[in-house]
């Protein structure tokens, strides 16, 4: 069976800055300014005011329709705003709450006694989980397709470079990381679990085997040939089961549901203590960071104050040239260090002059090396091409909307041109255009 998918590119890890580190607890800050946007779908609905008390874990916004999630305080105290606030791609209504001390109490629901798969799916739901690897799409509408499933797949893969929140997962939470995989499988109607994982993880894929061995849980791990994007879905499915997710379909077409490290890691403490989703384990890393770290971070902590706990940005020849949320392939520059910290906030990386490429672009020297490792089949070149000449019919034709972001062409483009941005360009036109 396939361990691979055609076509890719292979980029430095650059994992080591922080791979051997073990998740820290960071402080709450003193104040945050949690998002009501945390998701795909519509923003939660603000369900406190200014002047309220609240307590850690207590929900703040209701999810907003079948596609949503609540949002949950993160600490206990005063509301003293209800505010937009800019986030990584927009802006959106925040809740902003100072800390109080004297406020006592973390809200938990019950331990689900009955691990049913309609209580599964609904301790899920009312716990606000989302997938924490990407868009954040609402967990419990994944689990609940149209279609038959008959495979339920953890992307381990974690093939974004530096990123290693997910691998220190896997190290330091492996039995309740399984364990919250196995009740997602189970509210799909499954009793088993395939684990996707890359073999720069070996240490990581043995510990997992020899445990879900040792507590008899039926996970089958599949070690996969370290290629970028093996953790996008369409790939990862290929490379485990060898379908093929047709252009515009969702996985569960062909009976199959990929979830996040993260997601199972959280979906087992909403069921077994009953912790709603308010905070997550996020990697601040890159050379211009003066301490890489993982760690455990509040929802609504700023970016500013997670770069604080890492010791700060470096001064002189390895300053930051670029900030980005997320990684350096699919990950969104950012400037403004009071974005917030949310549940899909998985990294933040401050690259150096030496890490980050900063040039301008050039024009194109039809070399089709972006078609050559785009693993969509698609040929980003002429994409680029007419979008920017205005012709938003030519750039779909040529494949705008299938485009996963991974960003494989603008990393191997010679004349660096911005392939992604062309194309999210052309995405936005062709919405637009009722294309």
């Amino acid at each position: 069976m396939q361990n691979t998918f055609p076509r890719g590119i292979h980029p430095a890890h650059n994992k080591s800055l922080t791979d051997k580190k073990n998740i820290e607890f960071m402080p709450p800050p003193a104040t945050v300014y949690i998002p009501l946007s945390q998701h795909i779908g519509k923003s939660a609905k603000c369900i406190v005011n200014v002047g309220d008390r609240v307590t850690e874990g207590q929900k703040i916004g209701e999810a907003d329709g079948f596609v949503g999630a609540p949002v949950f305080s993160s600490v206990s105290g005063v509301v003293k705003n209800i505010e937009m606030r800019p986030t990584v791609l927009a802006s959106a209504e925040h809740v902003v709450i100072e800390r109080d001390e004297s406020i006592s109490g973390v809200f938990r629901f019950e331990p689900l006694a009955d691990k049913s798969r309609e209580k599964l799916l609904e301790r899920i739901k009312e716990a606000g989980i989302v997938g924490m690897g990407g868009a954040g799409f609402p967990t419990h509408v994944k689990l609940s397709p149209k279609e038959k499933i008959d495979t339920f797949i953890i992307n381990a893969a974690e093939c974004e470079p530096y990123i290693t929140c997910d691998y220190r997962i896997m190290l330091e939470y492996t039995e309740p990381f399984l364990r919250g995989a196995m009740y997602m499988a189970n509210a799909v109607g499954l009793n088993k679990v395939y684990i996707g994982i890359e073999d720069n993880k070996a240490d990581a894929a043995a510990l997992l085997t020899r445990i879900a061995s040792e507590k008899h849980i039926d996970a089958e791990v599949k070690v996969l040939k370290s290629k970028y994007p093996q953790g996008a879905e369409k790939q990862l499915i290929y490379a485990m089961t060898g379908r093929k997710v047709p252009v515009g379909a969702l996985p569960s077409r062909v009976g199959v549901i990929v979830d996040n490290v993260h997601t199972a890691l959280s979906v087992c403490l909403a069921v077994e203590d009953g912790q709603p989703l308010y905070k997550r384990i996020m990697t601040v890393t890159g050379g211009a960071v003066n301490q890489p770290k993982n760690f455990w971070a509040a929802g609504g902590t700023t970016y500013g104050e997670a770069i604080a706990f890492c010791g700060g940005a470096k001064d002189g020849e390895d300053a930051p040239v670029k900030f980005i949320s997320g990684g350096p392939m699919m990950g969104i520059s950012v400037s403004d260090e009071e974005i917030s910290c949310t549940k899909t906030t998985s990294q933040l990386l401050l690259m150096t002059d030496k890490e980050a490429s900063i040039s301008s672009p050039l024009p194109c020297i039809n070399c089709s090396r972006c078609a050559a490792v785009c693993p969509m089949h698609l040929m980003p070149m002429y994409i680029d091409s007419y979008i920017l000449a205005g012709d938003v019919r030519g750039a779909v034709k040529y494949g705008a909307k299938n485009c996963i972001e991974c960003g494989c062409c603008a990393y191997t483009c010679p004349a660096k041109r911005p392939l992604v941005q062309s194309i999210r360009l052309a995405k936005k036109k062709s919405r637009e255009a009722g294309l």
